[in-house]
């Protein structure tokens, strides 16, 4: 399936964000390299992954190349892609995507708030047990995961995230609670992801 004009657009924001921290543009050789990606079938969620993952590894080198381009990304997305099929093939437990339906528009058609709605979905599907030692750093990541995805949704709201930040604040106020107090802060946290769950009808149920 070809890529949409969103997706290609979202690969150039993170393109421009990693490779030069400004806008940019993709050059000749990067979409000829996105449209080998495009008929392998290779998603876009996996090509962003792979992407983050060349350029979060190139930031701990001591002398990264300075020339960078979209094929020096093959490897990493060459393992993605094989993550992702054996994420498959491990059965209807982590359809990471399901739900993402019900998700309104226009932030149901917004590759990048699909993929962290994904990558959060797995984390919840590979939560250990609460006496593994590795809980609590999985239960971090996965709440890191939740918040990415929240964040998308309140930028997509636009200045509609005004008026019901202004609602939550006065509902907590009249439940007497101290602005900037632990539990404002839990408080909030909670109601807002709710009131951003009602606005685009995201399933965070059980979250």
């Amino acid at each position: 399936m070809p890529y949409s004009s969103e997706e290609k657009d979202w690969l150039e924001r993170e393109w421009a964000f990693r490779a030069w921290g400004r806008a940019g543009l993709l050059s000749t050789d990067d979409y000829r390299q996105v449209l080998a990606w495009e008929a392998e079938a290779v998603p876009m969620e996996v090509v962003v992954s792979a992407l983050n993952a060349f350029f979060d590894r190139r930031e701990k080198r001591d002398k990264p190349r300075t020339f960078v381009a979209l094929k020096h990304l093959d490897r990493d997305v060459a393992k993605a892609v094989k993550l992702r099929e054996a994420l498959l093939r491990a059965g209807p437990a982590l359809d990471a995507g399901r739900g993402w339906e019900q998700v309104q528009a226009p932030l149901r058609g917004d590759p990048a708030a699909k993929a962290a709605f994904e990558a959060w979905q797995r984390l919840r599907a590979a939560a250990p047990s609460p006496e593994s030692a590795g809980y609590l750093d999985h239960h971090d990541r996965e709440r890191e995961a939740r918040a990415a995805l929240l964040a998308l949704a309140e930028a997509t709201l636009g200045p509609a995230a005004e008026a019901l930040r202004t609602e939550l604040r006065q509902r907590l106020e009249a439940a007497d609670m101290k602005e900037g107090s632990l539990v404002w802060k839990r408080a909030w946290t909670h109601h807002w992801a709710r009131q951003l769950a009602t606005a685009w009808g995201l399933p965070l149920e059980g979250s």
